[in-house]
Order: structure tokens, then C-alpha cells, then sequence
């Protein structure tokens, strides 16, 4: 079941959301919320797997609420006003309807729960198999290079060449540092700068902005410091 909270400041839009909701048998109603400060509190005591947002609410909007959370359920924009699209897929909200919407249109949303949760779990399933995997082929110059994922120390971007530092030696390839990412588990390696990606097993200490792994120094970008602070949690 889908739990969902609904946060609008318009009593007959509760009574619309409800109404499509309860002609689906998956969406499980938890509670109502008028503007964003009672939708704060309400979401500290109870666990909520989707939001029906409206923006122009009294005392906090609905996007400026949303930036306060640290780890937002899924969020559907629920508005009047078109002309905060963009902002909203930039907060990653799962779909922007423009009231009055349909039935149908509503549904389309729901809908989008059930893919975004089938792609998530794609990609954790390719992150399993790629954890499983022990060696990969690197191809430098005119030669294939077999190498045990377990000794990459890190990875850096060069010009139109990655270079591949490993325990025992430095392999460069003709690929995108993001190409050669795909290859790896996310689970094993983390990208921290824009041109370094390294072994998370392999970080021998964090000081400042500066990984060290053995006698290298990888340095963290200001976009990836969020990455490395969450090895703390």
C-alpha cells in the first residue's frame, strides 16, 4: 500500500484527491495538512511514501517546504499555476498537475510511482552484479588489459583519457571518466571531484577537501562534498 498525506490549503481539493484516490486499491489515505508548517509536524511522527503538494499555501510555500526536507517521500504537485514546472522537476517531484485535472491525468501520475521503482530497482540489481563481478577488461592502446576490481585504487580524468590506478600500476583508456564509472559498482567506488572517482574500501583518510589513498591524494569537489559526508552516516 501507498500511504499518502495530502497538503493543501483548498478544503475541495482534499475532497477531489480523496475521491480519485479511493477508486484505486493501492493508496492508502494517512492524513490531511492545511499549509506546510502542520505538514511538518505531521510528517515527524508518521511515515509517509507520497505527498500531494499544492504551492501557494500560507506561511511557507510549497517548494520553499519541500527544500526543508532532508529525505522527501515522493512528491506530486497539485497547482493552479503552470509557470513552476521546471522548479518542480528540479525537486524531482514524480508530476506537476495542473488543477482541475482529470481522472485520467491523476491516474497517469500514480502510475509513475510503479516505473520510477521499477527502474530504481534495476539499478540496484545491475549494482549487485557488478559487485559480484572479480575482473574487468581495460583497452589501452591496442591491447586488453584484464584487471581485479578489488585493486583499482581510483580513477581520474585526462584530457580524452581516463587513467586507472591500481595497486600495482596505471592504466589509460580512450574513455569518459563517466563511461568508465558505468563499469564499476556504486556500492565500491564513488565519484568526489569532477575528474576523480575512487575505491570507497581504499580511503585510507579524509582531511579537509583531500582523500588520501596510500601515497596518492584525491582532491573533493565542492558539488561531491555531499557524497563523501554521507561515508560518516
Amino acid at each position: 500500500m501507498i500511504k499518502y498525506l495530502i497538503i493543501d490549503d483548498e478544503h475541495m481539493a482534499h475532497d477531489i484527491i480523496k475521491g480519485y484516490c479511493e477508486m484505486l486499491p493501492n493508496l492508502e489515505f494517512k492524513g490531511d495538512c492545511y499549509d506546510a508548517i502542520e505538514a511538518i509536524n505531521f510528517l515527524n511522527t508518521e511515515k509517509i511514501d507520497l505527498i500531494f503538494l499544492d504551492l501557494n499555501m500560507p506561511k511557507l510555500k510549497g517548494f520553499e517546504f519541500l527544500k526543508t526536507l532532508s529525505n522527501p517521500p515522493k512528491v506530486i504537485v497539485t497547482t493552479a499555476y503552470s509557470e513552476f514546472a521546471i522548479q518542480g522537476f528540479e525537486l524531482n517531484v514524480l508530476d506537476y498537475l495542473l488543477k482541475p485535472f482529470s481522472f485520467q491525468r491523476f491516474l497517469s501520475a500514480i502510475n509513475k510511482i510503479k516505473t520510477t521503482e521499477n527502474k530504481q530497482q534495476a539499478i540496484e540489481s545491475n549494482d549487485i552484479s557488478k559487485s559480484t563481478e572479480k575482473h574487468i577488461f581495460l583497452k589501452q592502446n591496442n591491447s586488453y588489459i584484464q584487471v581485479e576490481l578489488a585493486s583499482i585504487l581510483f580513477i581520474e580524468a585526462s584530457g580524452n583519457y581516463t587513467k586507472v590506478f591500481t595497486e600495482t600500476n596505471t592504466i589509460s583508456i580512450r574513455e569518459k571518466i563517466s563511461d568508465t564509472l558505468a563499469l564499476l559498482s556504486k556500492n565500491d567506488f564513488m565519484q568526489v571531484h569532477k575528474s576523480f572517482a575512487v575505491a570507497k574500501k581504499h580511503i585510507s583518510s579524509i582531511e579537509g577537501n583531500r582523500i588520501y589513498i596510500q601515497d596518492f591524494v584525491v582532491p573533493i569537489g565542492k558539488m561531491y562534498k555531499t557524497n563523501v559526508n554521507g561515508l560518516f552516516n
